[in-house]
């Protein structure tokens, strides 16, 4: 139950996380990211690693997102 909702928060990370692509919508990269933290927590609470690996995946997309935008350093 906890892997399908850490999916399910995943998901909407990556749809958020795709909106963030657009130019000058970059900023909701620091919203996403936190997200993705939650769901990896959720997904670590579970029997099963796929939620909490999806949810790791994206932070790191996200992040590096993040950086070559000058968001971050």
């Amino acid at each position: 139950m906890l892997n399908i909702l850490s999916v399910l928060i995943g998901l909407v990370t990556l749809a958020l996380g795709l909106v963030a692509f657009v130019p000058l919508l970059g900023w909701l990269n620091w919203l996403v990211i936190p997200i993705g933290i939650v769901g990896a927590a959720v997904g670590a609470l579970s029997a099963s690693n796929g939620g909490r690996n999806l949810n790791l995946l994206l932070i790191v997309v996200f992040a590096l997102r993040l950086m070559l935008g000058g968001g971050i350093f």
